[in-house]
C-alpha cells in the first residue's frame, strides 16, 4: 500500500537572497524525506529583475541562473547547475518536485517603447477614463546577455496587452494598449469588471505567436530540469482557453504522472468550479476557501464553530482536485494577500489537512523553519514534524467524523490491515479543555493509546466496545494513537519504511546530475 503523500512550499517571501537556496534544498533532501515530504514546491526558477528579485518579477524566461542579465548570473536562489544538481538530489531521495511558473506577466525590461493605449479605470478595467494617447513603455525584451541561446523569440509591445508605467511622463496607471484585435482577455476572473491585468507587462494570451512561445517555452523548461510537476501563479489573471491548452500541452509531453497545481486565489467554490469545468479538471488547485476558515477560526477562538471548518471548501466539495495548506508566502505578514492563521491555531490547522482523507496538503516553509523580514516568527518544526509522523504512520484507512460541538471536533482514522499500528483519533479544541468519545473498533479493546503531539502526558484505554474518551487540551490538538516502536539503531521508524519507489527516483536524480554535468 502506498503511503500519504504530502507536499512541502519549500520557500518564504523572505528567504534569504544569498544564492544558496538551491544548495540547501539539496542539503536538506535527506532530512525531509525522513519526515514524510515526498514533493517540492519550489519558487520560480527564472531571472527576475536583479539579484534579490523573488522570481515572481519575471524577466527572462529562458535564464535559469545562467547568463550575466540583470546585473547578476545567479538567481535570487542560485545558478542553474545549482538548481539541476538540487532536484538530481531531490530524487535521488525520491522527492518530487514542482516549479512555480510565472506567466502572467513581464518585468525588467531592456528597452522602452512608444505606442497608444487607452487609460482605464483602476477599480473596472473595462471603463475607459481617457482619449487615445501615446506613452513610453517598458515593455520591449532583448535579453542582450543571452541572445538567441534556447529561444530567438524577443518580445515588444505587441505581444502585451496592458502596461502599468509611462517613462514618458513617470505616471502609473492601468494604459491598455491599442492595436488590431487588441483587447483585455475576456476569459478571466471578473473582479475590478476585468481582472486580465495584475502588474508589470501584461501577457497578451490572445495573441498566437504568444501562445506558441509560452507553450515552447513550457516544454523545454520540464525537459530541462527533468521536474515532476508545475505551480501556475496567479491564474485567475490568465486566459483560461490558455490553461486548458498549457495543461494538456505539458500532459501530453510528459505524461499523465506529469503534475499541474494553480493558484486561483478565490475563495469562491463556485468560481472555482467554474474554473476547473473551464480546463476539463487537468490541474488541481489550492483550497484558498479552506485557508480563510483557518484564518477565521484562529481570529475567532471560541466564537467560531468549528463544525462548520469544512464547509463551502474545495475539499469539501471537490476532494481530489484540492491542495490544501495553511498559510504560504502571500498570506504571510506584510505581503499582499496578508491573511495569516494565528499560532496558537497553526498545530490545529495542519492537523485538518495532514491527518485527513482528503486533499494533497502542503507544509509552508515558513510554518516549519521560520520567516525573516520585518517581523520575523519562529519556526514550528517539532509540532509539525509530530503531525507529519502520524500521516505517515498512523492516518490511514476509514473516516469517522464527530462534529458535534462548535469548540470541541474530533475524527477516527481506522487504520488500515497493511500497515500495522495504524488508525488515530484526532481531537481539535477551539475553546475550553474538552474531549470526544469516540469508536475506534472493537478489535482494539484493551489497547493503551498516547498522544503524538505529546501535549497530554496521560494514556487512553480503548473499552472492550472499541469506545473510548480522548481528552485535549483547551486551544489544542492531540493525536492518539497506538505508540510506534522504534527500531534498532540511529534511523527513524519513517525511514525505515520510506516508499519503494524511493530507487526508482534516485536512478532518475543520478541521470539528471550526469546529463547537467
Amino acid at each position: 500500500m502506498k503511503r500519504n503523500h504530502t507536499m512541502m512550499q519549500f520557500f518564504e517571501w523572505h528567504v534569504a537572497a544569498d544564492g544558496e537556496h538551491w544548495k540547501r534544498l539539496a542539503k536538506l533532501a535527506p532530512e525531509l524525506k525522513a519526515a514524510g515530504i515526498d514533493s517540492v514546491w519550489i519558487p520560480p526558477v527564472t531571472k527576475g529583475q536583479s539579484a534579490e528579485d523573488t522570481g515572481y518579477g519575471a524577466y527572462d524566461l529562458y535564464d535559469l541562473g545562467e547568463f550575466d542579465q540583470k546585473g547578476t548570473i545567479r538567481t535570487k536562489y542560485g545558478t542553474k547547475q545549482e538548481l539541476i544538481d538540487a532536484i538530481a538530489e531531490c530524487l535521488r531521495h525520491g522527492i518530487t518536485v514542482y516549479v512555480d511558473l510565472v506567466m502572467n506577466h513581464k518585468a525588467g525590461a531592456d528597452e522602452t517603447e512608444v505606442f497608444r493605449v487607452v487609460e482605464v479605470d483602476p477599480g473596472n478595467r473595462l471603463k475607459v477614463i481617457s482619449e487615445p494617447f501615446e506613452i513610453e513603455g517598458w515593455t520591449k525584451f532583448n535579453f542582450p546577455g543571452r541572445g538567441n541561446e534556447y529561444s530567438s523569440f524577443k518580445w515588444n509591445f505587441e505581444h502585451f496587452n496592458g502596461t502599468d508605467y509611462d517613462a514618458r511622463k513617470g505616471r502609473t496607471g492601468i494604459f491598455k494598449i491599442i492595436g488590431e484585435n487588441k483587447d483585455w482577455n475576456r476569459n478571466v476572473d471578473d473582479e475590478f469588471g476585468n481582472y486580465d491585468y495584475l502588474m508589470f507587462a501584461n501577457i497578451d494570451y490572445c495573441h498566437p505567436v504568444v501562445r506558441s512561445e509560452m507553450l515552447e517555452w513550457g516544454k523545454w523548461l520540464v525537459d530541462t530540469l527533468q521536474c515532476g510537476g508545475y505551480r501556475l501563479d496567479a491564474i485567475k489573471h490568465i486566459n483560461y482557453d490558455f490553461i486548458r491548452e498549457f495543461a494538456a500541452e505539458m500532459t501530453r509531453k510528459r505524461g499523465e504522472d506529469f503534475y499541474i497545481v494553480g493558484e486561483f486565489w478565490n475563495p469562491d467554490v463556485e468560481a472555482s468550479r467554474q474554473f476547473l469545468d473551464t480546463v476539463d479538471y487537468q490541474i488541481d488547485l489550492f483550497d484558498v476557501a479552506l485557508h480563510y476558515k483557518f484564518q477565521a477560526a484562529s481570529l475567532g477562538g471560541r466564537n467560531f464553530d468549528l463544525t462548520t471548518i469544512f464547509h463551502d471548501t474545495l475539499v469539501q466539495t471537490h476532494p481530489t482536485n484540492a491542495v490544501t495548506f495553511v498559510d504560504n508566502h502571500d498570506s504571510q505578514p506584510h505581503e499582499s494577500l496578508e491573511s495569516w492563521v494565528g499560532d496558537w491555531f497553526k498545530p490545529s490547522a495542519y492537523a485538518l489537512i495532514l491527518l485527513r482523507l482528503d486533499g494533497y496538503p502542503v507544509v509552508f516553509y515558513g510554518d516549519y523553519y521560520g520567516i525573516g523580514g520585518p517581523s520575523p516568527i519562529d519556526g514550528k518544526r517539532d509540532a509539525i514534524d509530530q503531525l507529519l509522523y502520524a500521516r505517515y504512520h498512523k492516518a490511514y484507512g476509514e473516516q469517522n467524523d464527530y462534529f458535534d460541538h462548535p469548540n470541541t471536533i474530533g475524527w477516527v482514522r481506522r487504520g488500515v490491515d497493511e500497515i500495522p499500528g495504524s488508525g488515530c483519533a484526532v481531537v481539535v479544541s477551539g475553546g475550553d479543555d474538552g474531549e470526544k468519545r469516540m469508536f475506534v473498533g472493537a478489535e482494539r479493546a484493551g489497547e493503551s493509546w498516547t498522544d503524538l503531539t505529546l501535549n497530554r502526558e496521560d494514556t487512553v484505554e480503548i473499552g472492550k466496545d472499541g469506545w473510548a474518551v480522548f481528552p485535549v487540551n483547551g486551544g489544542g490538538v492531540s493525536v492518539w494513537a497506538l505508540p510506534v516502536e522504534q527500531p534498532d539503531g540511529d534511523e527513524s521508524a519513517l525511514e525505515n519504511t520510506l516508499e519503494t519507489d524511493t530507487r526508482d527516483k534516485a536512478d532518475s536524480g543520478e541521470k539528471l546530475a550526469k546529463k547537467a554535468k
